[in-house]
């Protein structure tokens, strides 16, 4: 399952993208783009970062450990290379409708940031929302003012009452502060926090496009979100109100609030043909989908899964994701496309001892110099050109063109030529999994290993 910041949900661009093209701008935007990511979707992240020509640092955060060690992370980099710039933290999986007033906002902000403040944003509440912690403080005019508290999620009589007070707002999850302020509260407040993610980031790695902060170091790292570790203990904490159009898109109803609506309030996405129906959200990724008859209905349709929900009930879906892992189910960690920094690959059919895969090469990108103990591999290439190295022999394949790659032979794809390559690929093996593979050479920092 890819997670929601990975997804094109609400407009064309996936929420990361969106995030990071929402300071384009700003008069203060001048640095790098930090992206604290993890392992598994490192790819998927360079890919669409580079989709979009944003000059960008992407580091690995070892294990999840919560928002304080990730924001440790990024701005130890940011302390280390930018001296004392701004740091503005977003959580790349919101929906923000107005940019220009979320930028007025952050701009307002800069000031008191500068002088030292640790600040937030408070989303001015549009209901009585039970599912958001709160922010208590007394507006002034747009500047930033001293939090009195942040308070947890309340029930619907208590969020009524902060609704009607405006002196509470929905805690957003984004700062702006000093690099170097933020880590100086972080080691006067949370010391074990500071202290394992400086000495992993001291003895970080660099693997091509990716920061590697030192596993075994992060490891003893406490998990801690930043609100708890920093932002509720400091005495130098500020907060905006921002009203924006804001979303956290926490469950795929609150999704359906925020996408545009027909005349009988459904939202529709990708090929979808219906009859009768009210107030409900289909979307199609990879095939068609019919619907009848539905009445607050949640279907999404992904070349993974399908999933079909009461929309009042969108929020259990969690607990299909866990009955997922329980099982130890595939799907939650693998996904019929996956990217790599060459392209990506598209598996089409799995079967007992046989596998077919669509590649698309990217122009200028070649694959690692390989092989494999336990499958062959058949190659037919239907779309563009391909340059591919079998054992000693190079040669170009064209379109309607094949080779065969037997077990133990040494291969590679590239793809010097102008346009992508797609290919398909049949494997035939007593053992098809993705860690059959032994790299030899690898133009992306990946040899010697097998994921």
């Amino acid at each position: 399952m890819y997670p929601k910041q990975l997804l094109a949900l609400a407009e064309e661009k996936t929420m990361l993208q969106a995030t990071a093209l929402r300071v384009r701008g700003l008069e203060s935007a001048t640095g790098t783009c930090f992206v604290v990511c993890n392992e598994t979707h490192r790819f998927s992240v360079a890919e669409q970062l580079a989709a979009i020509e944003l000059d960008s640092r992407i580091v690995l955060e070892p294990t999840g450990r919560n928002t304080a060690p990730a924001v440790a992370l990024a701005a130890l980099c940011i302390d280390a290379d930018e001296n004392d710039t701004l740091m503005l933290v977003m959580p790349a999986d919101h929906i923000v409708k107005d940019i220009s007033a979320f930028q007025t906002v952050v701009q307002s902000g800069a000031k008191a940031a500068l002088d030292g403040q640790l600040v937030t944003f408070g989303i001015v509440p549009t209901r009585p929302e039970t599912g958001f912690g709160y922010i208590k403080a007394t507006p002034a005019n747009g500047e930033a003012v001293p939090v009195e508290s942040f308070v947890e999620k309340p029930d619907v009589e208590t969020a009524n009452a902060y609704l009607e007070s405006g002196s509470y707002f929905w805690n957003s999850g984004m700062f702006l502060f000093k690099a170097s302020v933020f880590l100086e509260a972080l080691e006067k407040l949370a010391p074990e926090i500071h202290t394992a993610c400086a000495e992993s980031m001291r003895s970080a790695s660099r693997d091509g496009l990716f920061l590697r902060p030192d596993a075994d170091v992060f490891s003893s790292c406490p998990s801690n979100s930043i609100d708890y570790a920093v932002m509720e203990k400091a005495d130098n904490v500020a907060m905006i109100p921002l009203d924006c159009g804001w979303s956290d898109v926490g469950s795929w109803d609150a999704l359906h609030d925020v996408m545009p609506l027909d005349a009988r309030g459904n939202s529709f996405e990708g090929d979808v043909l219906s009859f009768d129906c009210d107030d409900s959200m289909i979307s199609a990724e990879s095939r068609l989908v019919g619907a009848v008859g539905l009445k607050e209905v949640i279907v999404v349709e992904t070349k993974d899964s399908v999933l079909v929900a009461d929309k009042h009930r969108s929020q259990d879906v969690k607990e299909l994701v866990n009955q997922l892992k329980e099982q130890e189910r595939p799907e939650t960690d693998l996904h019929r496309q996956v990217f790599r920094p060459w392209g990506s690959y598209d598996s089409i059919e799995n079967a007992d001892n046989f596998q077919v895969k669509r590649l698309i090469v990217k122009p200028g990108a070649v694959l690692s110099l390989q092989k494999h103990a336990h499958r062959s591999e058949h190659w037919v290439v239907v779309k563009g050109k391909a340059r591919i190295t079998k054992n000693d022999e190079v040669f170009d394949l064209n379109v309607n063109e094949s080779t065969y790659i037997a077990i133990g032979d040494v291969h590679r794809i590239a793809n010097p030529f102008d346009e992508p390559a797609h290919i398909i690929e049949v494997q035939c093996g007593d053992y098809l999994g993705e860690d059959d593979i032994v790299r030899l050479e690898d133009d992306y920092g990946r040899e010697g290993t097998n994921t």
